[in-house]
């Protein structure tokens, strides 16, 4: 049986972070809590995970990316956007056709059956994002938006 380890004390070369205070754990946090409560509705409903309902939402938004352009978009790992869209497109809610000029890279659309859901899902999900922002008052509103637009990356448009 191996010997059990004291309980870790903060010392100056192991101060933990203090995670409830910390900017990029808090945002996650956040990111996660509402992403969840918007994926409840449509995982029940639609058997669509967040990663799919994501690559949805950018085919939607924006038509005929590739796969790695859907990454980039989403900020998302481009093996998780690989299956989500695998999944998609077995689903039939992504059609998948070849660029014209380049047989290696995809153009991806979202299906008239993607667009059934899609069109479910975008009202729910702005529904929920109102119910969050109805905790902030018109001022904070205007500087959580600010704020979030200094925060972002510049060479990615809107992720979700």
């Amino acid at each position: 049986m191996p010997a059990k380890r004291p309980p870790a004390r903060p010392t100056a070369e192991h101060a933990p972070l203090e995670l409830e205070r910390f900017l990029p754990y808090r945002l996650s946090i956040v990111s996660n809590t509402v992403s969840q409560a918007i994926a409840d509705d449509y995982q029940r409903r639609f058997d669509l995970g967040v990663t799919e309902w994501r690559v949805m939402a950018v085919l939607a938004r924006f038509d005929g990316l590739s796969a790695r352009e859907v990454a980039e978009r989403t900020a998302m790992d481009k093996v998780a956007v690989s299956r989500a869209l695998a999944r998609l497109v077995e689903a039939g809610r992504v059609h998948r056709a070849t660029h014209d000029g380049d047989k290696r890279r995809s153009v991806l659309n979202l299906s008239e059956a993607g667009w059934a859901i899609h069109d479910q899902v975008a009202p729910m999900a702005r529904a929920r994002e109102r119910e969050l922002l109805a905790k902030l008052d018109a001022e904070e509103q205007a500087w959580l938006e600010r704020i979030l637009d200094k925060l972002m990356p510049e060479e990615r448009e809107s992720p979700l």
